[in-house]
This record gives structure tokens, C-alpha cells and sequence, in this order.
């Protein structure tokens, strides 16, 4: 019997510990993070962008993770929620649908608007996507 609980203990354990782990992937991930992915886009027509997170986030002065990584409801942003724990293609597909702009746009969108908005940083494609 003892045995048994022990083993039981032993396996809740680890499970939680890779839970854990699991639940902070994606974002360790981003901290290595030197170009967007564009694997979703099957035959990209431009190199991926370089994108080095957290130099960018600190030259940028962004503490705040749903500064870039909004979360929508009912067609609404929530204030103080975060997406960093998702992939953009999560929640855009390759064509708009409805409000939700395409995956393309959505990255257009969040990354040169900010930019022009600021009047800092990258706006043209060969300063993003680098051959």
C-alpha cells in the first residue's frame, strides 16, 4: 500500500513539474527569439523577420507582454491579458476572416503600425526580411 501512494505521489509530482515547464516553453522560447517564424505561410515569398524579442523589447522600453500579445472577446481587447503563451496563427488564419485580419496583415499590422505610430524602427520589407 505504501508503495502504491508513493508511486501515485511520485507521478503527480512529475506531472506537475512538467506542466510547469510546458507552461513556460513558449515563453523561454521567445526570450532566444531572433526571427518571426513563418512557417505557417507554407512558401513564404520573403525571408523571415528578424526579430530579436528581448533586445528589441528593451531598446523599445516594453515591459508589459500584452503590449504586442493582445488577447480579443467578442471582438473587444481585454485589458490586462496576454497571448504570449500562443502563436499568432492561433487566432489568425492565412486569409481574414470576419474582423480578424490575416495572419500577414496581423503581423503588419502590430509590428509597422507600431512603428510609424512611434516614428522609430523598421517599415520597409528589406529592413525586416533580409536576404
Amino acid at each position: 500500500m505504501k508503495k502504491r501512494r508513493c508511486f501515485y505521489l511520485t507521478a503527480v509530482v512529475v506531472m506537475t513539474l512538467m506542466s510547469i515547464c510546458c507552461w513556460r516553453l513558449p515563453v523561454a522560447a521567445q526570450e532566444n527569439m531572433t526571427s518571426v517564424d513563418n512557417g505557417d505561410f507554407g512558401r513564404p515569398e520573403r525571408t523571415p523577420s528578424i526579430f530579436r524579442h528581448d533586445a528589441h523589447n528593451e531598446k523599445a522600453k516594453i515591459d508589459a507582454c500584452n503590449t504586442c500579445h493582445h488577447v480579443y472577446k467578442d471582438g473587444k481587447l481585454v485589458d490586462n491579458e496576454s497571448s504570449e503563451d500562443r502563436r499568432c496563427a492561433d487566432c489568425h488564419d492565412l486569409k481574414a476572416v470576419g474582423k480578424t485580419p490575416s495572419l500577414r496583415r496581423a503581423f503588419h499590422l502590430r509590428c509597422v503600425g507600431c512603428h510609424e505610430k512611434i516614428g522609430r524602427g523598421p517599415i520597409m520589407c528589406g529592413e525586416c526580411h533580409k536576404k
